[in-house]
């Protein structure tokens, strides 16, 4: 494939944009063209042949951004080869385990025929919005626990299957590996 990958994300403090840059920027290493973008900014997903759609978890929910996007280009995207990460842990489980998609983004996965989840570690540091934010950052359990060695190496499965121009394959992901 050689055509443009669409890299759409809702984050509220930024952590979840910094993993998709970090998508889109490994899967033009790997020879695609790629662009990472608030889902919010995306009128139409046509220019695009494959799309990474992901969201910040806030109460066992993708950001509402994610959400709506799914939503809204539902159809575009069905017909696309498609995947789908959360981030949100603020704790190292995501590194340690594979977890699975939360209720509304599995049903979404089911949905759009998607051909992977993975969830992402999280990151909630010092000057995050929000009164929710500040009571977690309060209590001691904010941090940053995104480990970008995993999140590049999803990405570059991600762009060899789609250079390999491989049908619906999906990939496992092992923390740690």
């Amino acid at each position: 494939m050689t055509g443009k990958v669409l890299v759409a994300y809702g984050t509220t403090n930024g952590s979840t944009a910094q993993i998709a840059e970090t998508i889109a920027d490994v899967l033009r290493k790997g020879g695609l063209k790629a662009e990472a973008l608030p889902a919010r900014s995306v009128a139409s997903v046509v220019s695009y042949d494959a799309v990474v759609v992901g969201g910040g978890l806030y109460a066992g929910r993708w950001h509402k951004d994610t959400r709506r996007f799914v939503r809204r280009h539902g159809r575009a995207l069905a017909g696309r080869p498609l995947w789908l990460f959360s981030s949100g842990p603020l704790d190292a489980s995501a590194s340690e385990r594979d977890i699975p998609p939360v209720p509304g983004v599995k049903k979404a996965m089911a949905r759009l025929d998607a051909r992977e989840h993975v969830t992402f570690g999280g990151c909630l540091e010092e000057g995050a919005k929000g009164w929710v934010a500040g009571m977690i950052l309060r209590s001691g359990k904010g941090g940053d626990f995104r480990d970008f060695t995993v999140i590049e190496d999803w990405a570059g499965r991600v762009a060899a299957e789609l250079r390999g121009g491989r049908s619906h394959c999906p990939v496992v992901v092992v923390p740690g590996d």
